[in-house]
């Protein structure tokens, strides 16, 4: 499991930012669906053509990453993706700040109605499943492969299949 270090409330974009010609598919993916949702309200002439220059770089970037992040997810600030391969995340999912998310997991729906609600500073590791109408609290890790069915707590740590709630030890 990982500790992510800042704030859980305040967006570290710096994750998210990368130099125009340096190579780093999970941020350009990040940063197709940001420009996506920037110019989605709008309907003037230059939001239409941003937009749909912005769905043409997503459509590159899921291809790159093999990955389907939905353009329409919320997704807070300073999400980090440092191996995107496989990631897919449901239209209705709600993501919160500072979030890192490792390969091969899914975040989605199962047969009943909902989608996962994630809170911030969350830490989902490679193959983690998320799925149905569960919250995931600030601050919760979840481990490799695990598959979270149920609500998790803030500060908790979820493993297994079908995921256990381990709670940290408390802080003297």
């Amino acid at each position: 499991m990982a500790d992510i270090p800042g704030s859980s409330e305040i967006p570290d974009w710096s994750r998210e930012y990368k130099s125009f010609f340096s190579w780093c598919p999970s941020k350009s993916l990040l940063a197709s669906i940001r420009c996506y949702q920037k110019n989605h309200a709008n309907n003037d002439l230059l939001s239409k053509f941003a937009r749909k220059l912005a769905s043409y770089r997503w459509h590159f970037w899921s291809v790159i990453t093999g990955s389907e992040v939905d353009r329409n997810a919320t997704i807070g600030g300073g999400l980090l993706l440092p191996h995107p391969t496989g990631v897919v995340i449901h239209k209705n999912a709600i993501i919160g700040t500072n979030c890192m998310i490792m390969q091969q997991v899914t975040i989605g729906q199962t047969a009943k109605d909902g989608v996962p609600r994630i809170g911030n500073k969350v830490y989902l590791g490679a193959g983690a499943k998320i799925l149905g109408p569960v919250t995931l609290g600030n601050n919760v890790n979840v481990g490799a492969n695990a598959v979270v069915l149920c609500d998790v707590p803030d500060g908790c740590t979820a493993v297994g299949v079908p995921a256990s709630i381990v709670r940290k030890p408390q802080q003297i």
